[in-house]
């Protein structure tokens, strides 16, 4: 392994954990005490970081140390884009039900509204008896 790849690895790990967490890089950024700027160019592999920079890193984000060196997972290229995709979709479908499901038992849960009452037939006299 090169350096380059280990410093790529970091990098990943770091935006990996933090996407994770839903934050941008402005929330861990104050969280690390550093600039915005700083911590882009770490992600974009513009900058390195000291060892007590990444015990830092790994505290913040909750993970060992030893975590934000260990390479992601590899699968077949386009396998990730197809999963994000399924997941999305996936997502969307339980979405709708859990609407559908709510919208139905939301209307059972509403009093029932009588039909308006209907005018009296009137009884006519039948002509020609």
């Amino acid at each position: 392994m090169t350096e380059k790849e280990l410093r790529d690895i970091v990098r990943t790990n770091i935006r990996r954990y933090r996407s994770y967490r839903k934050w941008t890089q402005a929330t861990l950024a104050e969280k690390l005490d550093i600039s915005i700027n700083f911590l882009s160019d770490i992600e974009n592999g513009k900058r390195w970081i000291s060892p007590a920079s990444m015990v830092k890193f790994a505290s913040v984000l909750n993970i060992k140390p030893f975590e934000l060196f260990k390479p992601p997972d590899t699968l077949a290229p386009g396998t990730s884009v197809l999963l994000t995709k399924y997941n999305d979709d996936v997502m969307e479908a339980v979405s709708s039900s859990l609407k559908e499901v709510y919208h139905y038992y939301k209307a059972l849960a509403e009093p029932k509204k009588r039909p308006p009452a209907q005018k009296p037939v009137r009884d006519r006299p039948r002509r020609g008896k």
